[in-house]
């Protein structure tokens, strides 16, 4: 036991859009975090009391105002993410889901944490890209991503 204390994981759903080769990304400010940086078009916490699924479906309503059903959702990964410290805040799992049906119109619900939407071609992202999310989008475009993977880690396994 290394004798570490105060480990937690912080649950996460992000969602992409997808329209074939595309993907809908948004571009993060007045944040905090990677304000500058493209993302996925709507993530966040999962909350008490739901599953990762019902994030994500709570999370494309609540960012992109349209509505997806669960079983429409395809898990893409799970990641387990660091920034390198002991930091209980900076160890996360997040789930990364894909959707291809929608009902609605994607549009900005958080105008004052989104600059802008904008369809991407996988194999030509807009930079920069949040690294993790870039990390999974590089695996989804090239066919490498695993169904568990990691990211931040020194060795990654």
């Amino acid at each position: 036991m290394s004798g570490r204390t105060g480990y937690a994981l912080v649950p996460a759903s992000y969602v992409f859009l997808r329209r074939g080769d595309e993907v809908l990304l948004q571009h993060r400010t007045g944040t905090g975090y990677m304000d500058g940086h493209w993302a996925a078009g709507a993530a966040g916490h999962v909350e008490p009391g739901e599953t990762a699924a019902q994030a994500a479906v709570r999370e494309v309503a609540e960012e992109l105002g349209v509505r997806v059903d669960v079983a429409d959702l395809t898990l893409l990964t799970v990641l387990q993410r660091t920034d390198g410290s002991d930091a209980p805040i900076e160890q996360r799992v997040e789930w990364f889901w894909s959707v291809e049906v929608w009902q609605g119109t994607p549009r900005i619900m958080e105008p004052r944490k989104c600059g802008g939407l904008e369809w991407c071609d996988l194999a030509a992202l807009p930079t920069p890209v949040v690294p993790h999310e870039r990390f999974v989008l590089d695996g989804v475009r090239t066919g490498t991503l695993a169904a568990a993977s990691s990211f931040g880690y020194s060795s990654q396994a």
